[in-house]
């Protein structure tokens, strides 16, 4: 009975530790433990010569706060005009994240 409850236990607290703030992470580069990175993944011209962003956080996937909005990133830099979108994203343990979009343009 204490070896069934201790791999309850066990397989519980993995549960409870992949928490969904993982999601955060891009699908093509999986990180469990860490990730920091940068991925393009709209353009439609140049640069452009100002940038804006705008972010999103989780922790434990549980409680999320942000707005990470293209329209949101734009504001914060003063663009009136998208070139091209990026994306940043940060997870530490799967317990806290932080997905970004940043947006260059005119």
């Amino acid at each position: 009975m204490k070896r069934k409850l201790s791999v309850s236990g066990v397989f519980g607290l993995a549960f409870l530790m992949t928490g969904c703030a993982g999601i955060a992470t891009y699908q093509e580069v999986p990180a469990g433990l860490y990730a920091d990175y940068k991925y393009g993944k709209d353009a439609e011209g140049p640069v452009g010569s100002k940038e804006g962003q705008a972010c999103a956080t989780s922790i434990l996937g549980w409680f999320g706060t942000g707005d990470a909005s293209i329209i949101t990133a734009a504001n914060n830099g003063g663009i009136t005009k998208v070139y091209s979108v990026d994306h940043k994203v940060k997870n530490i343990l799967n317990v806290y994240a932080e997905y970004c979009t940043v947006v260059h343009g005119e």
